[in-house]
């Protein structure tokens, strides 16, 4: 038996039924980026997949008690910097 001249450790993906427009954006945007469609998509996954890990990461964490709303402690430096500015 003849054996492939390298062997690649990869899986297929295969998406069906992307609607035309998603289709076209996607082929500018590799044509724009210099790229394959399939390059492109690992890329977006990738990101999106490291995204996605980032808020499971984030969501484990504990919460911290400030003892005061954060919207008021940003009030509250915007109006010195204003201050700061005049």
């Amino acid at each position: 038996m003849l054996l492939a001249c390298y062997y690649h450790a990869m899986a297929n993906l295969q998406v069906k039924n992307i609607p035309e427009t998603l289709h076209d954006r996607l082929r500018r945007h590799a044509r724009a980026n210099n790229c394959t469609i399939s390059a492109a998509v690992l890329t977006a996954v990738e990101r999106e997949l490291a995204r996605w890990e980032w808020r499971e990461r984030l969501a484990q964490r504990p919460t911290t008690d400030l003892g005061i709303e954060a919207a008021a402690l940003l009030a509250e430096e915007r109006s010195l910097r204003a201050v700061e500015i005049e």
